[in-house]
């Protein structure tokens, strides 16, 4: 019997059979596709993100696989790439101040989804995970005891039984519709679009430069230059208008991108054409059942902000060591309802978040007082807010206090609810590393009390202010890094309890 079918082979599944190893639970991913895609959809990781890989082993593996650049020009315009006005400096990535304070991980330049799928793979089938690919998901239906899933693969139709069944089946999810659950949200936003990934030396024009995107206003290719790795990889977006995929060959797609690039005779190989539109929904329910809905079957986000694919891996960060918890019964099944609890606003927020950036990016891209100023006139959260200011309210967190206290700057001041502080206690270690598999307490010098969890002492005086610790404190963190409970150590009577939801 599998403990946990996931619906769903792209970064998000693959994640969540990642994050269930890490806490000693193999997963079985079915994924109809033919293999993983290697038309990268997304390349930008948070720093929370990181933290997520680091925890589970793989940040160097991610760090190998990276576009790595030391500062990007953001967001450019221009008529053809060829006659953009490059500026002869650049600036550091907006978010890079707020990760080096607040966080130890920082990627050193883009992921292309498709190298981070490689990793993912890798690193969860080393773990345990099995990944079938070519594999559907045809039916399914729960009772008390788990779930019953009809399985079409290369070996035929059979029936597998699991204890859990989490869906990350895509915007389009058949297991939400399944399940009738429904969605609120704007739903389609704009015109169909056409997403090119092409091959192409493009260095005589990027002059050395990098970026992010580059926005392509000439009437012969109107659409968005997206750096994959700054050299010849490169996806190219534009109108589909009213015509079928079909309707774009190499050869037309090859023509596009030579006007968008504004170079007639350049050498371009196209690798693959999608068709996509931006789409705004969250769905009513996260949960139904033995049933869980991550990712984009949970909430489709628009891109900009890179709030999409980052919210949907925290999903599955989420939920994974709750899984585990209640499997291995360490924990009462009613902490699964804190999935939803925790992510959907989260998620609601994410959405609303690049929403609100789709009338003005320059919201997104640009810091200082005055960009600070027109974020807060637009209801714009600044993005290293919403990827790691945020904070959960739910059963797991004992005396939350849920609501932004800073809209503009990451708070993390040991308040249940939100991601416990990082600092460096020697080389390479950081106070999220000594966060495990279970409850950990982290509290300053003293007499440890006894307890269902890890016991770190820190004398880092600064850190144990800025947690709200100094003065014989102590805080209980999840292991998803996340405050479950600050108090005097004791007080701790049965705290573990409550949060465990046992």
């Amino acid at each position: 019997m599998t403990r946990v079918l996931i619906s769903g082979g792209g970064t998000v599944g693959l994640s969540t059979a990642l994050f269930l190893a890490h806490h000693g639970v193999r997963a079985l991913v079915v994924e109809r596709a033919d293999g993983p895609s290697a038309h990268p959809r997304a390349t930008g990781l948070s720093f929370r993100t990181l933290e997520f890989f680091r925890q589970a082993g793989i940040a160097d593996a991610v760090e190998a696989v990276a576009v790595r650049r030391t500062a990007t020009l953001g967001k450019i315009h221009a008529a053809t790439l060829a006659t953009a006005d490059l500026p002869d400096t650049l600036s550091p990535a907006p978010a890079g101040a707020a990760a080096s304070r607040h966080s130890p991980s920082v990627l050193r330049g883009t992921c292309p989804q498709d190298r981070l799928d490689s990793v993912l793979l890798t690193a969860a089938r080393e773990r345990g995970a099995t990944v079938a690919y070519s594999t559907t998901l045809v039916a399914f239906e729960q009772d008390d005891t788990g779930v019953t899933a009809v399985l079409d693969g290369p070996g035929g139709r059979r029936t597998e039984r699991a204890d859990y069944l989490v869906a990350a089946d895509g915007g389009r999810s058949e297991v939400r519709a399944a399940l009738g659950i429904g969605t609120t949200g704007p739903g389609a936003l704009g015109k169909p679009l056409l997403n090119i990934l092409f091959r192409a030396d493009l260095t005589p024009y990027t002059k050395g430069h990098h970026f992010a995107n580059c926005t392509i206003t000439t009437p012969d290719a109107p659409g968005m230059l997206v750096t994959v790795d700054a050299e010849k990889d490169w996806i190219f977006h534009t109108g589909l208008g009213d015509e079928p995929v079909g309707a774009f060959p190499p050869a037309r797609c090859a023509a596009l991108i030579r006007a968008a690039v504004g170079v007639p005779d350049l050498g371009v190989e196209v690798l693959s054409v999608l068709p996509w539109r931006v789409r705004g929904l969250l769905a009513d329910r996260f949960r139904a059942g033995r049933v869980f809905l991550a990712g984009d079957a949970a909430h489709a986000v628009p891109p900009l902000g890179a709030f999409g694919a980052n919210t949907g891996i925290a999903d599955a960060h989420n939920l994974a060591w709750k899984l585990a918890a209640v499997l291995d019964g360490t924990a009462g099944p009613a902490l699964l309802d804190t999935y939803e609890a925790e992510r959907r606003p989260v998620a609601a927020l994410a959405l609303d978040q690049a929403l609100r950036r789709l009338a003005d990016p320059r919201l997104h891209w640009e810091q200082g007082p005055a960009a600070a100023a027109a974020r807060a006139a637009a209801g714009v959260v600044n993005a290293p807010v919403v990827h790691l200011g945020y904070r959960y309210d739910s059963a797991a967190v004992l005396g939350a206090r849920p609501g932004l206290p800073s809209t503009e700057d990451v708070v993390l001041d040991g308040t249940p609810g939100s991601r416990v502080p990082h600092a460096w206690l020697a080389d390479d270690l950081s106070t999220l590393d000594l966060v495990g598999r279970r409850l950990t307490l982290f509290m300053g010098p003293g007499e440890p009390p006894a307890g269902d969890f890890d016991i770190h002492v820190v004398e880092d005086e600064a850190w144990l202010r800025d947690t709200g610790i100094a003065d014989g404190g102590a805080v209980l963190v999840r292991p998803d890094h996340f405050i479950a409970w600050r108090g005097r150590p004791d007080e701790l009577a049965g705290v573990v309890d409550r949060v465990l939801t046992r």
